[in-house]
């Protein structure tokens, strides 16, 4: 989900090394059915419709002709960021018009983000100044690298962290105490949202617990339209970059949960721009349950999935789970959220 900064460290070396050498293959396919991935960098890709495996050769040769493409990740997972990295050289090879749009950085960040494609500062100020998520290097440099050195075009695409967290404290009323030439960089409608969005939100971070409590009920409204107000934005985000370079196609990189099952950013997207195609791209985790029937269920969470192994478990205490939820969605550094 946003904003979850997990940092892996091991990634950065060995995903250089991967994408260097090719050792770091995806499972190779010869009974249409995936393969259960061997090590934490390995994927094995779906055709949803079809539900068979695909080759990501295969996957880049279908994703050619369309207009956008949305991955979906697990922020910090080493099978994503391999995937998103290999995927973008084989479609930039296919249609060099390429556009790299980027839940990991914030729009009012732009201009940092700018400096740095255009060689005015180094990666590491580039870092400080566009405020870049804590697995960076480790994560994203690959795909910021390769558009730098093809000179493409590089959106960042989420909602300022400050925005947000005010409307997360205080409500979207927040919204209209904004600067006139801040509020204008924000979507004209930034809560526009689709009921099955809403209710896998509040089953994502609270289930049952606090239900029919009016205080949880209005901190978890606020806490919606937080989340609506950065899916709104990427939307935009990803129409300005299909607008600004109309030949381009649009690689769009945001955590799973905006995008699986077409909704949030990419039902927001699809309502303002029927006319785009988009694919949608989402990891699953191979389930340790259920090991012979990976696809049980997932079918409908993207055009095309990659399956995954499971990364360890964070917790196996539901109440600490959800507080954990809470607070990485309410943590952050203290802002000043002036609504007179």
């Amino acid at each position: 989900m946003a904003n979850l900064k997990h940092l892996f460290s091991a990634a950065s070396a060995v995903t250089s090394f991967a994408l260097m050498t090719g050792c770091a293959q995806l499972p190779v396919q010869r009974d249409h059915q995936p393969h259960f991935p061997q090590t934490l960098y390995d994927s094995a890709l779906v055709d949803s419709q079809q539900a068979r495996a695909i080759g990501l050769e295969a996957l880049a040769d279908r994703l050619a002709q369309a207009d956008v493409i949305v991955i979906g990740e697990y922020h910090g997972h080493q099978a994503s960021h391999l995937l998103q990295a290999r995927l973008q050289q084989l479609l930039f090879a296919r249609n060099p018009q390429q556009a790299l749009t980027l839940e990991q950085f914030n729009l009012d960040y732009q201009p940092a983000l700018d400096n740095y494609l255009a060689g005015m500062t180094g990666e590491t100020e580039m870092i400080e100044d566009a405020n870049a998520w804590d697995n960076y290097r480790g994560s994203y440099r690959p795909l910021v690298e390769f558009s730098r050195r093809h000179d493409l075009p590089v959106f960042a695409a989420n909602a300022p962290a400050d925005v947000v967290r005010c409307v997360g404290r205080t409500g979207p009323d927040y919204l209209d105490h904004l600067p006139a030439d801040q509020r204008q960089t924000l979507p004209e409608q930034p809560f526009q949202d689709t009921p099955a969005y809403r209710e896998k939100f509040v089953e994502a971070i609270s289930g049952s617990h606090g239900q029919g409590d009016p205080s949880m009920t209005e901190r978890m409204d606020n806490t919606y339209k937080a989340q609506l107000l950065r899916d709104n934005t990427m939307a935009m985000r990803i129409l300005q970059a299909h607008q600004q370079h109309p030949d381009h196609q649009v690689v769009h990189l945001t955590g799973t949960f905006h995008s699986e099952q077409g909704l949030g950013t990419v039902a927001l997207l699809k309502q303002q721009a029927p006319e785009l195609s988009v694919a949608v791209i989402s990891p699953v985790f191979w389930p340790d349950d259920e090991p012979e029937a990976p696809l049980a269920g997932n079918l409908d969470k993207g055009d095309y999935l990659y399956l995954i192994q499971p990364l360890p478990a964070e917790f196996r205490d539901t109440d600490r789970r959800q507080n954990a939820m809470r607070e990485r969605f309410s943590s952050g550094p203290e802002v000043q959220c002036i609504t007179e």
